[in-house]
This record gives structure tokens, C-alpha cells and sequence, in this order.
């Protein structure tokens, strides 16, 4: 299998500064679907004996840099007990990655269904859609080999959630930022492990590095798509989009970041042990560093103002932006309707 690289595509990085660059940076996400990419069954080797899931296996043992990998309380317990919880963590991880993306392709689908004939972000989504199927495909085969009752969200989240396929069809820049507020907190962590040398089993490394190249793409448009889109807002659809910001990344960081609920109980683990691996600093700031690039995003495109700068402090998200310039406004707004385009 062809290695997947682990840094940001460098359009990530790239100013959208007219309508000409916002194209060129479609152009060059769509060659790089087609020039590098993964199949879930064709590029992982499954049945080879080293990609084999052992929930015995010590490499799933959680390290130093897991909150709950710290706590005296899992040091203690036996190694197949330190061990069957790592993977429950893994595996966890793994099954709300594939229902967010089932989410995900819900709403990029409506989105494209009322893009007129010609629009280059057509393609795109299609190839954004293909490969996230891909990845639900990989994940879920992956909880599959555990053996483990992984469920994923909450009952009650799932059905809440149920909304968001619909969120483009009202409101596309909100939908991006949902997008964001769920790729941006597990690509943070991942990239984080990988390059910290903290993913012992073979097979995790493989997934990961396959979603870390191909996230980079769907990251890099959902970043470009608000930079040439927000800026030509009314002001009442900004003001929406900056209150309902916070709200969506504190949400989307706490369900990529927290313990399952059925592990905790699985296992038996003490409230105070909870307590001390996820409510103290370390883990809150976790939380935040992870929603930091779409924050300096954010008050990149002026959407963070002194009133719902608040809603991010209240909900543990906040961390003074490396950007805190807004960009100019186009003399005009988008047109009615145009959430639809």
C-alpha cells in the first residue's frame, strides 16, 4: 500500500483571495482524488496474521498520553484489563468517526443535489462522498474484529443528530463548520498519536494515516469553501453562523474526546477516576487545542465578537486566536436562497 502522508496539504494553508483561486483549489483537490487514494478492502491487507485484533494484545495498552492512561487506577489493573481498554477506546473512536461521516455524506449529498449544472463543487463532493464511504467501511470493519459491544454515540445524540444531514439545505456555511467540528477535534488527536509514536498496533496505524491523508483533503475544502463564502454574508447570517459556532465545536470536541459511557461501565471504572482523567485542566485544553484551528478560522473570517466570544469561555473552548483580523466585505451580500448553491 502506498504510504499516506501525514502532513496538511499545503492548500490548507492557502488564502482564497478571488473566485480564480477558490476554483484553482477545487481543481487541485479533485486531481488529488484521483491521484492518490484508498480502498477499504483492496488496501489494507485484513487477513494478514500481523493486522490481526488481539483484545489481549499489550500494543493497545493506553499510554502517557491518554488522561485515562495516567490515572493510578489503570495502571493498576491487569494487563489484559489495561489492554481490552485501549481498544475499547480505539474502537469507540472509530464507530462515532463512521457515524459522523454517515452524517457527513447525508448532508453533502443534499448540498449537491441543488448545485446547478457546471459548479465545480459537484465533483468534489462526489469524491469527498466516495472516500468517506471508504472510511466508514474501514471502521467499521475494524469494531467488527474487536469482538467488543461498541456502540458509538449515545441513543439520544443519534437521534438528535439526525438534523444535521438537513443543516445545508437552510445553510450551507453552518454545515461546513459541522463538518469542521468533526473532522478538525480526531484529526488533531490522530495526528498527534501518529507523530508521538503512540500507535503500537499495525492495523490502527494503517486506518489512521489513510484518514489523516485523505481528511486533509475534505478539511482543506470546508476551510476554503467558508474563506470564499463568508465574507459576501449578510450580517444577519453571520451573526448566525457565529453564535451557533461554539455551540457545534464544543459539542462535536467533547463526543471525539470523552470516555463511552458503556466503556465506563463495562469496566467498572470509579466516578473519581472519570473525574480525575477528563474534568481536570489537561483534558479540558485538550478539548480546546483541539477546535483551534477552526476558532482561528473563525475570527480569521470575523465571526467571533465580544457576545458569543462568551459562549466560547462558558463552554471550555476558548484560547485567544493566532488570526484576529476579519476580512473586507463585498460591497454585496449573496442573494436569497443562496444557502441552496
Amino acid at each position: 500500500m502506498t504510504e499516506a502522508p501525514t502532513d496538511l496539504a499545503e492548500e490548507v494553508r492557502e488564502q482564497v483571495k478571488d473566485r480564480t483561486s477558490y476554483l484553482g483549489v477545487i481543481d487541485r483537490l479533485n486531481k488529488a482524488s484521483v491521484d492518490k487514494h484508498w480502498e477499504a478492502y483492496a488496501d489494507i491487507p485484513w487477513d494478514d496474521p500481523e493486522f490481526a485484533v488481539d483484545p489481549d494484545d499489550p500494543r493497545w495498552i493506553l499510554g502517557e498520553v491518554d488522561q485515562l492512561g495516567r490515572t493510578e487506577w489503570y495502571r493498576s489493573q491487569p494487563p489484559e484489563i489495561q489492554a481490552r481498554i485501549g481498544l475499547w477506546r480505539v474502537a469507540t473512536a472509530m464507530k462515532i468517526g463512521l457515524q459522523f461521516e454517515n452524517l457527513l455524506k447525508r448532508g453533502l449529498l443534499n448540498y449537491a443535489y441543488w448545485l446547478p449544472n457546471g459548479r465545480p463543487e459537484f465533483r468534489y463532493v462526489y469524491h469527498e462522498t466516495t472516500e468517506e464511504c471508504h472510511h466508514g467501511m474501514m471502521f467499521q470493519e475494524f469494531v467488527n474484529r474487536t469482538g467488543l459491544p461498541i456502540r458509538g454515540m449515545p441513543r439520544a445524540l443519534t437521534r438528535a443528530a439526525q438534523i444535521a444531514p438537513l443543516i445545508p439545505l437552510v445553510n450551507t456555511e453552518l454545515f461546513f463548520v459541522f463538518v469542521l467540528g468533526g473532522e478538525d477535534p480526531i484529526d488533531y488527536v490522530q495526528r498527534k498519536n501518529l507523530k508521538g509514536g503512540h500507535i503500537k498496533h499495525p492495523l490502527e496505524r494503517t486506518i489512521m494515516k489513510i484518514h489523516i491523508a485523505e481528511e486533509a483533503r475534505h478539511i482543506s475544502f470546508a476551510r476554503h469553501y467558508l474563506k470564499h463564502r463568508v465574507p459576501r454574508l449578510s450580517k444577519g447570517r453571520r451573526r448566525l453562523i457565529g453564535i451557533a459556532s461554539p455551540l457545534i465545536l464544543g459539542w462535536m470536541a467533547r463526543i471525539m474526546l470523552s470516555p463511552p459511557g458503556p466503556m465506563v461501565r463495562h469496566f467498572d471504572i470509579p466516578k473519581e477516576v472519570v473525574r480525575e482523567a477528563y474534568k481536570d485542566g489537561a483534558h479540558l485544553d485538550e478539548v480546546s487545542d483541539s477546535v483551534g484551528k477552526v476558532r482561528d478560522l473563525l475570527a480569521e473570517l470575523g465571526l467571533i465578537t465580544p457576545f458569543n466570544r462568551r459562549l466560547w469561555k462558558l463552554l471550555g473552548i476558548w484560547d485567544e486566536p493566532k488570526v484576529r483580523r476579519g476580512p473586507a466585505r463585498t460591497a454585496r451580500p449573496a442573494p436569497a436562497g443562496s444557502a441552496l448553491k
